[in-house]
């Protein structure tokens, strides 16, 4: 998401990490949705993290890319390169894209084993699932089932 290296230009519309480990992205991002009071701030937050992720190819919103058992459209695309796995995502709905933009910036640019080692139950100890609506919860959770997958198939 951040880096200021020439690996983002030649790795662009993959997400780049931030944090060293999976397990240090979920304790960042706890503490940042720690500092607002409510949902509603919450929402405005993640919000703004989708608009920052990389942007997706058009050429690769098809259903090939799509994640089924989400409300909306999202589309998730992965690169394997030095025994990492990198992520590229996007959806057609301002929160669904900022759940995608947390979901890669614990998930992107982790080995499949780290990535397979990382449950998505910090979705419910952040309490993002409990204040999502039922498909939304269900379908940010398909999001990272659809994650797993893909590093299971490297592993």
């Amino acid at each position: 998401m951040t880096s200021e290296t020439s690996t983002v230009d030649q790795s662009a519309p993959f997400v780049m990490p931030q944090e060293d480990s999976a397990a240090a992205a979920i304790a960042a991002i706890g503490e940042e949705l720690a500092l607002f009071d409510d949902w509603m701030e919450r929402y405005q937050y993640i919000i703004e993290l989708g608009r920052k992720l990389p942007a997706f190819p058009p050429d690769w919103q098809t259903d090939q890319h799509r994640v089924p058992g989400c409300q909306s459209q999202v589309w998730l695309e992965a690169e394997e390169k030095e025994g990492r796995l990198f992520f590229a995502g996007a959806s057609d709905a301002a929160i669904v894209q900022g759940l995608v933009a947390l979901l890669l910036r614990v998930y992107s640019g982790r080995s499949a084993e780290e990535i397979q080692a990382t449950s998505p139950q910090f979705l419910h100890e952040l309490g993002l699932v409990k204040a999502l609506s039922a498909n939304r919860g269900n379908g940010v959770e398909a999001m990272a089932q659809a994650i797993r997958k893909r590093a299971a198939l490297a592993a």
